[in-house]
Formats: C-alpha cells, sequence, structure tokens
C-alpha cells in the first residue's frame, strides 16, 4: 500500500483545496488544468453527456491564475460560465469543483496546475477507502469525447486489477479549418509510436496528457505529476509505464482541440501554429533509419551479445559512448540472473526518455529531418507489406485503424 502521508510531505503540490468532503461512493476523478480557456463549458458538457459509471464521480477544474499573470479576465469569465452552467443542470451526473488557483509565476503552468488537481483527487477518493482502486483520469479545458469515456474506462480498470494506468484512445477532428496541419501532426505522433514499437521498445504507448488516466495508487507511489510547463504528460506517464501491465482503452475516444497555441514549446498547438505560418505544406518527423538502428541494437541486447556496440551504425555508437552505456550493461547483467530479469532492468535503464534522446541526436547529427508522410508510408509498407497513398489523410486513417486495435508489450 502506497504511503500516502510519505508523499505528500515529500512529492505533494503544497496547494490544498478548500473541497466539500467526498460522497462515500467516491471512485473516479477527472482533473482539468485551465487557463485562459473559452470554451470550457464545452468540454463539461461533453463529460455531462457521458454515461453514467457505477462508482461516484467528480470533475475538478483547476484554473491556472498566474501569480502576476495577464489571464485574469479569461480565467474569471471560465469560471463564472461553468458555475453558472452547472448550477442550471437538473440533474448534474457528477460532481463539479472549479477552483482558482494562484500559481507562482517561476513554476505556473499545465504541470503544476495538473499536479495540483491529480493530488487533490488522490487525497479524495483516499478519505474514501479506495486510494487501491480510485481512478484518476486527465482531460484538458479544449476537448470533446464520446459518451463512452467513463464507463469505458471504469470498466477496463475493473476488468484489469493489476493494470496502473491507460493511454485513451485520441482522434483530433478532421474537418477543421486548419485540417492539413492537424492530420499531419497526428500522423506524426502515430508513425512515432508505430516506429518506437516496430524497434521493440516494450514502453511505446501514447502520452497525451488528455488521454490518460491512472490508480491513485500508483499515482503515489511512483511520486506523482511532476510541475513541467511543457511535456508534463510525457515525463509522467514514463513512470507508470514502466510498472508493467499498462492498457489501451481503444473502445471509445478523447477528441482534442485542433486550436494553434504558443502557450509551451512544443505539442500539438505549437505544431499547428508553426505549419500555418508557412512550411510549404511540409511537416517533418523523425528519421525511419533511427528507428533502424535500435532494432538492430535492442535485437543483440535481448540476445545478452557482449560485442554489441562492434556491430551498429555510428550515431547510435556514440549515442551509447555518452550515456555510459558499457558500465550501464556491466552493471545490470551483474545484477540479473534470467533472460526476463534482464530484459526488464535494461529496459527500465533505456528507457523512453533516453530512446527519444537518441532520436533527437540522430536527427540533427546524421540522418536529418525527412517528410512525416515520406517516413510514414516506409513504414507501413514493412509492417503490413502493403503499398499505400501518399495523401496524408488516408494515411493517418491506416495507422489510426491499426493503434487502434491495441498492443501489449513485449515484456507482458
Amino acid at each position: 500500500m502506497a504511503d500516502l502521508g510519505f508523499y505528500f510531505e515529500r512529492f505533494g503540490s503544497g496547494i490544498f483545496l478548500d473541497l466539500k468532503p467526498p460522497a462515500d461512493d467516491l471512485s473516479m476523478v477527472v482533473v482539468i488544468p485551465c487557463r485562459d480557456e473559452p470554451d470550457l463549458v464545452a468540454s463539461l458538457r461533453s463529460l455531462h453527456e457521458c454515461e453514467a459509471i457505477v462508482g461516484g464521480c467528480e470533475v475538478i477544474v483547476v484554473v491556472n491564475d498566474v501569480v502576476e499573470g495577464d489571464a485574469g479576465a479569461a480565467n474569471a469569465a471560465s469560471v463564472s460560465s461553468a458555475c453558472a452552467w452547472f448550477e442550471a443542470l437538473e440533474e448534474p451526473g457528477f460532481v463539479l469543483h472549479v477552483v482558482n488557483v494562484a500559481l507562482p509565476k517561476k513554476k505556473a503552468g499545465v504541470g503544476l496546475a495538473r499536479k495540483v488537481g491529480m493530488d487533490e483527487a488522490v487525497r479524495r477518493v483516499a478519505q474514501v477507502g479506495r486510494l487501491n482502486a480510485g481512478v484518476v483520469a486527465c482531460f484538458d479545458a479544449d476537448c470533446r469525447c464520446d459518451p463512452g469515456l467513463l464507463v469505458e474506462m471504469e470498466n477496463l480498470f475493473r476488468k484489469r486489477p493489476e493494470m496502473p494506468g491507460c493511454s485513451v484512445r485520441f482522434e483530433h477532428p478532421l474537418d477543421a479549418e486548419n485540417s492539413e496541419a492537424i492530420i499531419l501532426y497526428e500522423l506524426h505522433l502515430r508513425y512515432y509510436i508505430e516506429a518506437c514499437r516496430y524497434s521493440g521498445h516494450p514502453f511505446a504507448f501514447h502520452a497525451v496528457g488528455s488521454s490518460m488516466a491512472v490508480r491513485a495508487e500508483a499515482y503515489v507511489a511512483q511520486g506523482g505529476m511532476n510541475q513541467r510547463q511543457a511535456g508534463e504528460d510525457f515525463y509522467f506517464l514514463q513512470k507508470i509505464i514502466s510498472l508493467g501491465n499498462f492498457g489501451e482503452l481503444n473502445s471509445t475516444r478523447v477528441i482534442p482541440s485542433p486550436r494553434v497555441s504558443d502557450r509551451v514549446p512544443f505539442g500539438t498547438g505549437r505544431a499547428v501554429g508553426e505549419f500555418l505560418q508557412g512550411k510549404g505544406g511540409r511537416m517533418e518527423s523523425y528519421p525511419f533509419e533511427a528507428f533502424e538502428d535500435l532494432k538492430i541494437f535492442f535485437g543483440q541486447i535481448c540476445e545478452k551479445n557482449d560485442t554489441v556496440e562492434g556491430g551498429l551504425a555510428e550515431p547510435l555508437q556514440g549515442f551509447l559512448g555518452r550515456i555510459g552505456f558499457a558500465e550501464a550493461l556491466r552493471d545490470i547483467r551483474s545484477q540479473t540472473t534470467s533472460d526476463v530479469a534482464f530484459r526488464k532492468r535494461f529496459f527500465r535503464w533505456f528507457d523512453a526518455f533516453k530512446l527519444m534522446k537518441f532520436v533527437h541526436h540522430a536527427r540533427d547529427h546524421s540522418y536529418g529531418a525527412p517528410d512525416v508522410v515520406d517516413v510514414a508510408r516506409r513504414l507501413w509498407a514493412l509492417l503490413t507489406d502493403e503499398s499505400v497513398s501518399n495523401d496524408p489523410r488516408q494515411l493517418l486513417e491506416r495507422f489510426r485503424e491499426r493503434q487502434c486495435k491495441g498492443w501489449r508489450s513485449p515484456l507482458e
């Protein structure tokens, strides 16, 4: 059992929300960070229209009022409209908390806002004795979802009691004004995950902040959400994935917004904005050669080959030398006695962070940044032995269909 007191003393945000006590049947809390969001009500309405779950459900919206920030009027409007909408509901279906939180300017951002809400969610399910079974789900203030989202999520966690968390199927709307940009960006996301799986890495799951859920006990045991101002979802979810038995929820959808945004240095909003500013209809991605290099490397590692470095491509040899691979490998081998234990320990060392760092290294120093359609078509042909049109939308739909079928880590 995770130590809740130790968690809050060591890893908690230090910000406590003054909310009314939870209902005795509370089993799921949806957390939404919000800053300068013009249509929060539409996201709340989407959740409200979901089928009711068996247990109690709450939604916590953490409105990020940065100390000395400039979004005060927009945030106030979000709070006012959300509260007015909720008060007008005859049958809410869930409990809603909308809370303004003044975050320190130096740390303020989506990571800390999400953390404040998730910490509070964990505290509340623990109050009703469900730390080991309660679910904390993430959503965003500009998202929509299918009506089955909450029920399907509840069912998955009940069917798989060993599962610490899951990623949820996501699909951007493709009929938006900026559809060309969002099609290419989502294709980039799906190509990357499918290429990671092709390489043989066992932690290849989507990490999208609005499309993930975690068991409260696992959240506490792994040190909770971080305070990063961007990429908080990726860094957080890798800790949960590394526990093993991670899941995918593909029977329902979250529908993220395709809008332009410059609030974070990367991600959907930034990528769409940069594309629309003029890149000649081309969106860059990661070189497929990097994943081929990794596939050879992982294959040799899993055979416990002592001469692994000598047979690798130069970009990977140089990268491994810089991250202390030889010493790490000796240490891993000295502490494992079976092939299964070796693979688990190795991939906890060469985790998704190192994989992404290598791919960036290979792109920047050796292979360059290819067009996403070109590399996605190349990968698709290898995976399926099928040719595919160079139409980005058709290619994206193929990747969606493939990933909707689900994937289990080779370590399971």
